[in-house]
């Protein structure tokens, strides 16, 4: 009787937003009352019937058939939207600068603003005097510690040039299926093969090279279309993601690990200004920027999601920014995997520094910084743009530091609400970088 009720009131939620859509009303602002009305509905489950009560647990199930069913669609379209868009881009590289310009901006400034999260990472841990000490370990925590410990095992082991090869497709289908968490790259490398491959037949027969670039052209119209039908459904998802995550948030939790909470949130809204100071150095508005990338930003805090994002990137970077689309794709898939700022950057430097003094060493050391800044960079490169991403940059850094990785699991608690931030920012980073491109090299849309 209870979760028919809260249905009942879940769809009057739905209904609603429906009807702002029917008005006009700008996808931005649905976005922010559905951002704001699922927090409202998933607290006031909670308050109502208790933290994982039967009456909640059944109430989210269903609700999550649009949360998790949304996620899901732009999942689906990821992998055929990368490589279609990076195919293009080869095609059409004729009409921009070299293919090896624009990678490597949007690289640079991905890895080079992941290498500044890092240091606000340890100078923020050290400002709020965090440290792994006094942490206690619960059941749950002990449990997952087990489980990272057999998968760091996996991970530590990696080399540089290991790292890079994962790049390297080896089975196009597994990699289109996302079965490793380096396969975007390797669609996207995949994608720019097939291009240069295209190119060359054309060279070879103009009749055939025009019939290439037609398929690409009419296959990129089809997938964007797609796109924007599933960006439509946008606030029914932020609707039904916030209130579960609402609904689930243990208070108690929360207040026992709220110094590392805070300190998170500060070290991201310092990179979000980084951001917006490297935006007014090419002549970008950033409140601009901001305003019209809310949207995007929104989804990527709700869903956890680099890679589900990508749509979201590309649409708002050429329709809203008016970025190049070669560089609005590259960018946005790059950023999905490479040099994340928040998950990448901030999140294993502030858990190098508090780990640090247990070990005798001084966190604010500039070779200790130089040393974690170093690492940070060199693994940013792959980390899974889903979530857990962070977990896995944390695997990849500590070991190399010669630190445990016991730390990882004793924040379980609050992992989730600080990894909706972090995607925001590693979302906010590929945009920037994209929009940075785009005014160096002067790339009209």
């Amino acid at each position: 009787m209870f979760t028919a009720f809260n249905l009942v009131v879940f769809a009057l939620l739905v209904a609603g937003l429906l009807q702002a859509g029917r008005k006009d009303i700008a996808l931005s602002w649905r976005v922010l009352a559905a951002l704001l009305i699922g927090a409202a509905y998933g607290t006031c489950l909670q308050l109502i019937y208790g933290l994982n009560s039967e009456a909640v647990t059944a109430t989210l199930d269903w609700t999550n058939v649009i949360g998790t069913g949304y996620v899901s669609l732009l999942k689906m379209i990821v992998m055929p939207l990368v490589l279609v868009s990076i195919v293009a881009a080869v095609v059409r590289m004729g009409e921009l600068a070299s293919l090896g310009t624009i990678s490597l901006s949007v690289i640079s400034i991905l890895v080079g603003t992941t290498a500044i999260a890092a240091i606000v990472g340890i100078v923020i841990t050290s400002a709020f005097g965090l440290s792994a000490e006094g942490l206690t370990e619960g059941a749950r925590e002990l449990a997952r510690a087990e489980a990272l410990i057999s998968r760091e095992e996996t991970l530590a082991g990696l080399s540089v040039t290991e790292m890079i090869v994962r790049f390297i497709p080896e089975n196009i289908f597994s990699d289109l299926a996302g079965l490793r968490p380096t396969s975007i790259i390797a669609v996207v490398v995949f994608g720019i093969l097939l291009g240069i491959a295209g190119l060359l037949v054309g060279e070879e027969s103009p009749e055939h090279g025009e019939k290439f670039r037609g398929f690409v052209e009419v296959a990129q119209s089809v997938i964007l279309k797609l796109v924007k039908m599933v960006i439509a459904l946008t606030p029914y998802g932020v609707l039904a993601l916030m209130a579960k995550v609402s609904a689930t948030s243990s208070g108690d939790d929360i207040l026992n690990l709220a110094g590392f909470l805070v300190a998170s949130y500060v070290a991201i809204i310092i990179m979000f200004f980084v951001h917006a100071a490297i935006l007014m150095l090419t002549g970008f508005n950033p409140i601009d920027f901001f305003r019209k990338t809310w949207p995007v930003l929104v989804f990527a805090f709700t869903s956890r999601s680099s890679a589900a994002t990508i749509p979201l990137n590309i649409d708002t970077q050429i329709n809203q920014l008016g970025n190049n689309p070669t560089i609005a794709n590259f960018s946005a898939s790059f950023g999905a995997t490479i040099g994340q700022n928040g998950c990448a950057g901030i999140y294993p430097a502030m858990l190098a520094a508090m780990i640090a003094p247990t070990m005798g060493i001084n966190p604010l050391d500039p070779a200790f910084m130089a040393t974690v800044v170093g690492i940070v960079a060199i693994s940013s490169f792959g980390v899974a743009g889903v979530g857990g991403g962070a977990t896995f940059a944390a695997l990849m850094v500590l070991p190399a530091l010669g630190f445990p990785i016991a730390l990882v699991a004793l924040l379980i608690s609050i992992e989730p609400l600080i990894d909706m931030a972090r995607t925001a920012l590693n979302v906010s980073g590929a945009m920037t970088s994209g929009t940075v491109t785009s005014r160096l090299i002067k790339a009209d849309n």
